[in-house]
């Protein structure tokens, strides 16, 4: 109850605020119908979703700025009745301030309503600080992003357009164009669970540098990554090494299965992202990714993924293989064809889909994932989902 009141008071102070120059305002209505058959579950899984999505901004004076974003979800359908814990599923999870809420729950139906963007900013010169539920995104390639420390993504989350905030302190300063010094801090209730790191970001021969340190989840870390172009196709990477966990090796599940935790890894974490895409004169348009990570798993791979999660990592994969193709097949209809490939465990996913605009700010999307693979791989246990979306946006 005390966070809808607040979501409903921040609601009712920006609509105070459109009543006053300048403020600006836009969003979406969402409409989602997915239909899926996962192989744990007999039944096939027919949902419906609607998304809305508010995005204010006010100019308070010259210098100053406040925005808050809210999105409003409401789920009917069999996955409310047959998932156990659903609603914990669906919900962000932030570890300093809960600006969420569940309005409803019921036997098939569930409504969920987040503030996800929430910050001041003040601009002086060359210094930029903000304050609040932000986005902080570091990395520079597309897919993964080892060196995103604050809000990583996930490409197969294709519904969540904006992408992960956090709730951190963030100071900038611009020693030129595209050169800055960057800040920021994530505080947490769990002193386990901060994050301090720094950015130096600098552009030569034509390729944007960043250099990166800090301390995540009380262990060290450095990172580098890049961005720039060979012969005019789009060449990225970046590079993460974080102090060992090297905690002890106490879960029965992983010493049942033979296994070892990735928590129990003595020697320094290393993830490394490259990317490279080309775009041709008439639109085809290809994309290549590869993450590693040393001590990712070859084997029973999904049994490690929150653990994964919970250390700052991707994937619990040693190898994960991205390969995606995209078309305008007329200049309102796109189509795009990517997958992920653990070549460990033989586990994938592929995942077509197409984009048309129906008129001016409507738009119509299918996609549909097919996941493939034995028993406890990465890929094996979602079976295959068919989504179809229509977005209006104003």
């Amino acid at each position: 109850m005390k966070n809808k009141l607040i979501l409903i008071m921040l609601f009712n102070i920006n609509m105070s605020f459109a009543q006053l120059s300048p403020f600006e305002y836009n969003g979406y209505a969402k409409y989602l119908f997915s239909t899926s058959k996962i192989p744990r579950i007999d039944d096939r899984l027919n949902d419906n979703l609607i998304h809305l999505r508010l995005n204010t901004k006010w100019y308070a004076i010259e210098n100053l700025t406040a925005a808050l974003e809210i999105r409003f979800r409401a789920f009917y359908g069999e996955s409310v009745e047959r998932i156990p814990d659903f609603g914990e599923l669906i919900q962000t999870q932030h570890d300093f301030a809960e600006l969420d809420a569940i309005l409803w729950e019921s036997e098939k139906s569930l409504g969920y309503i987040e503030a996800d963007r929430i910050w001041i900013e003040y601009i002086k010169d060359n210094l930029q600080a903000t304050l609040g539920r932000q986005r902080v995104a570091w990395g520079t390639c597309w897919v993964w992003n080892p060196t995103d420390l604050f809000n990583p993504r996930n490409v197969l989350n294709f519904d969540y357009e904006e992408l992960p905030a956090t709730d951190a302190v963030r100071l900038q300063y611009y020693t030129g164009p595209v050169t800055r010094f960057d800040v920021a801090y994530q505080p947490a209730k769990d002193p386990n669970n901060q994050i301090l790191a720094g950015l130096w970001s600098l552009n030569e021969w034509n390729y944007d540098f960043n250099l990166i340190a800090g301390v995540r989840f009380k262990r060290w870390l450095t990172g580098f990554s890049w961005a720039g172009d060979v012969l005019d196709a789009g060449f990225r990477g970046e590079i993460l090494v974080s102090q060992a966990p090297n905690e002890p090796d106490t879960n029965s599940i992983y010493m049942q299965s033979g296994e070892s935790s990735i928590s129990s890894w003595d020697k320094p974490l290393v993830s490394m992202a490259l990317s490279g895409d080309y775009t041709f004169p008439n639109t085809f348009y290809i994309h290549t990714e590869i993450l590693y990570n040393n001590n990712g798993k070859t084997s029973n791979t999904l049994l490690f993924q929150e653990e994964a999660l919970s250390l700052g990592m991707l994937s619990a994969a040693r190898w994960s293989l991205y390969q995606e193709f995209s078309y305008d097949i007329t200049p309102l209809l796109r189509g795009t064809l990517y997958g992920i490939f653990n070549p460990d465990d033989k586990s994938f996913v592929i995942v077509p889909s197409i984009n048309y605009s129906v008129i001016t700010n409507l738009d119509l999307f299918l996609i549909t994932n097919f996941f493939k693979g034995e028993s406890l791989t990465q890929y094996g246990e979602f079976g295959t989902s068919f989504y179809a979306r229509i977005k209006y946006s104003f």
